[in-house]
């Protein structure tokens, strides 16, 4: 590995994916001047992506709230009042007409998310017919249920499920100060079940819940540090909900989120990186800013499960004004697997 020789921040024309960072070089990262990192990351995302296109996704929650898990920035979680009533899982014709409008507005994959802890093995067999069904209309799908079994992993990938998204959050240590119910290992053990069973994995985190920049890099870190990649890396900014326990969490510093995109982007050069939750207080500019820092994946939609996301519209005239235009799905499959064959190489 080359470094400058002004900064301790591994350069960027290394030419292998690496899986073995360490704390200090990914706080080398965050700790350059603002332009250099920008200017790497940039460097590393037209290395491996067509600079304007943006892969588009849809999330609709199929079951929202009653969750019991005590998630601190959860509008779903039953240990808190904030409004969400629990509502039992949507009909199939329900899912497949919000699946059509999502691929007629643009979107190539459709995910799906429920607010279970762990789905029951009949809940699964209701998600696996929706996404078979979801399939057949020509989308990509993506499903967020909580922790699963193999079996449950298997039984997903067979209907054709092809990402599954389960986020990290944060870092082990500060994984504490927001949820009880759950370990992160709980987590990484899903993550296993889901490569296991041959799905693409969708994991990220959320910044904004009074963590400390070693959290941030930690957490990239562990998501780096994996056997393979994540697919796809969710960032979200928290949505400060009121009734959730993280309601008065002070706000992300712009530059700091950016500064996220940018070192997530370096860490794991192959992978999607995804403007999530937050979209919807954040300024065009600022939103400008993360697509030079190399993000290239966005939800689009007026909501993301049970929080606003911009409107539809609103991001159409955000992709004119800088010239972006969303990755069609044949695209994405082609860079998937030149991807995929220079990490076999």
């Amino acid at each position: 590995m080359l470094f400058n020789a002004d900064s301790d921040a591994p350069a960027i024309d290394a030419p292998e994916v690496r899986h073995d960072w360490t704390l200090d070089e990914i706080l080398a990262l965050f700790r350059l001047p603002f332009i250099d990192l920008i200017h790497r990351a940039q460097t590393v995302h037209r290395a491996h992506f067509d600079p304007n296109a943006v892969q588009i996704s849809t999330l609709l929650s199929i079951k929202t709230g009653g969750c019991p898990e005590d998630c601190g920035y959860c509008p779903q979680s039953a240990h808190y009042k904030t409004g969400v009533t629990s509502q039992k899982l949507m009909d199939r014709d329900e899912v497949l007409a919000e699946a059509k409008r999502a691929r007629d507005a643009g979107a190539s994959r459709f995910c799906m998310g429920a607010a279970w802890r762990s789905p029951r093995d009949a809940d699964v067999e209701k998600v696996a017919d929706l996404v078979a069904a979801v399939k057949e209309l020509g989308l990509e799908t993506c499903a967020t249920l909580g922790m699963l079994t193999r079996p449950q992993a298997d039984r997903l990938r067979a209907a054709g499920l092809d990402f599954y998204n389960h986020n990290l959050d944060t870092s082990a240590e500060f994984y504490r100060q927001v949820i009880g119910t759950r370990t992160i290992d709980d987590r990484l053990e899903t993550l296993g079940h889901v490569r296991e069973a041959g799905m693409h994995v969708c994991c990220g985190g959320i910044l904004g819940m009074g963590e400390s920049l070693e959290d941030r890099a930690e957490l990239l870190r562990t998501l780096a540090n994996l056997a393979e990649h994540p697919e796809s890396v969710p960032i979200n900014q928290l949505v400060r909900v009121e009734g959730t326990p993280l309601a008065g969490a002070e706000a992300v510093d712009p530059f700091d989120f950016v500064r996220t995109i940018a070192v997530a982007r370096i860490l794991m050069p192959r992978s999607f990186v995804r403007l999530s939750a937050g979209r919807e207080s954040m300024s065009d500019e600022q939103q400008a800013l993360c697509f030079l820092a190399g993000a290239n994946s966005i939800f689009y939609g007026e909501k993301l499960l049970t929080t606003p996301n911009p409107a539809t519209h609103a991001d159409r005239r955000l992709f004119e004004r800088l010239g972006l235009r969303p990755l069609t799905l044949a695209e994405h499959e082609a860079e998937s697997c030149d991807s995929r064959s220079l990490l076999d190489a």
